[in-house]
């Protein structure tokens, strides 16, 4: 199979689809691979270590996206890309449709299979090639919300461990999953008084277990999360429904209540966000302030570390992408029912519950299209 890296065209996105190390492994099975010329810039490494691994580099975007048959890449198609997919090929990239409906339209107009990292399941219903840049953004979470404190970003002018004599920043995090779980673990590190709200509470029980009084679980319920946001000095939003969009666990009304100069980080805002007055920012411009309170909502908040968030999505997706290209991903798909639930467009038609329902399509199970 012919698989074509394009370099990532967001705004201060340097992560990549491939490094070299994975491109050696796909040529060891047979298969060629095409990537754009700078595409490892970022992360250290030039187009002298994609060639030594064996791929063909070449001069355009446009080259990389219309020589390949399978489209491997970090962050969503722009709808300049998308012009280049035709009926047949495979994107396989972050997706994050359920916000989206330009991206969505514009995939299903192009008639190719798009999958979902987002979406793939295991064995146990986790989502394996999420939880690595879930890491990374939740142990990131509190580096930023640490900075948007600082007075010069406009924050309370905390410190978040404090000083002996001097208490701790209050830390909330809504949600308990894989990036809630890596923003306590940073935020005990700081030595902040962290509250973690959930509604599970087999993972607020291993959350008690692992830090015993460091950490406060609360149960999620709207009387806890309103006590505990307007108690707060940061706030991260850590919540996820796959898929779907994230929901609004913080509303206007809440946001204006609370101390001006307090912070909100969403790592939630590719699902749409888990606070009603976020939107989209970027590395360039990450912040934005309203009634009085800092919000950082970047939308690739992993983007920021590109080399560690490279490797560890790339330890992910590489058996995934070995299985798409030694089987074809039409039999992949059909052997792998977590794979197959990636599947979020095909044939022009919307192939994953959450997102129909999300943007209003009509739903078509990813089984019944691959027996067509």
């Amino acid at each position: 199979m012919r698989i074509g890296v394009p370099k990532e065209i967001k705004v201060h996105e340097y992560r990549v689809g491939l490094t070299p190390g994975s491109v050696r492994e796909l040529l060891a099975h047979g298969h060629s691979v095409i990537v754009e010329t700078g595409l490892g810039d970022g992360i250290g490494c030039d187009d002298a270590s994609y060639r030594c691994a064996g791929a063909l580099v070449v001069d355009t975007a446009e080259e990389a996206w219309t020589r390949a048959d399978l489209v491997v890449k970090v962050k969503e198609p722009q709808p300049a890309e998308i012009r280049w997919l035709r009926e047949g090929q495979v994107v396989f990239a972050y997706l994050h449709l359920a916000p989206d409906p330009i991206q969505c339209r514009l995939l299903m107009e192009s008639g190719a299979a798009a999958l979902a990292y987002e979406t793939v399941t295991d064995a146990h219903g986790g989502l394996p090639l999420l939880a690595p840049m879930s890491e990374v953004a939740g142990r990131m979470a509190l580096q930023a919300g640490a900075h948007c404190l600082e007075k010069t970003y406009g924050g309370l002018g905390m410190l978040p461990g404090g000083v002996p004599g001097v208490p701790p920043a209050k830390v909330t995090i809504l949600g308990a999953g894989t990036v809630g779980a890596n923003a306590v673990r940073v935020a005990v590190g700081m030595g902040a008084q962290v509250a973690v709200l959930d509604r599970d509470i087999h993972r607020l029980r291993a959350l008690d277990a692992e830090y015993g009084g460091r950490v406060t679980t609360v149960f999620s319920t709207r009387d806890t999360i309103e006590r505990h946001v307007l108690n707060a000095d940061l706030v991260i939003g850590a919540v996820l429904v796959p898929g779907a969009q994230a929901p609004k666990l913080v509303g206007r009304e809440l946001v204006a209540r609370m101390r001006p100069g307090a912070v909100l980080v969403d790592v939630a805002i590719d699902q749409g966000g888990c606070f009603e007055t976020s939107h989209p920012t970027t590395h360039a411009e990450p912040t934005f302030v309203h009634d009085g309170v800092i919000h950082y909502c970047v939308a690739n908040m992993p983007g920021a570390v590109p080399r560690t968030s490279a490797l560890a999505l790339n330890n992910a997706t590489l058996p995934y992408l070995l299985a798409l290209a030694d089987r074809g991903w039409v039999r992949a798909l059909g052997n792998d029912p977590g794979l197959l639930n990636g599947l979020n467009v095909l044939r022009g038609r919307v192939t994953h519950r959450a997102v129909a329902e999300a943007l209003g399509h009509d739903y078509h199970p990813a089984g019944d299209l691959l027996a067509l």
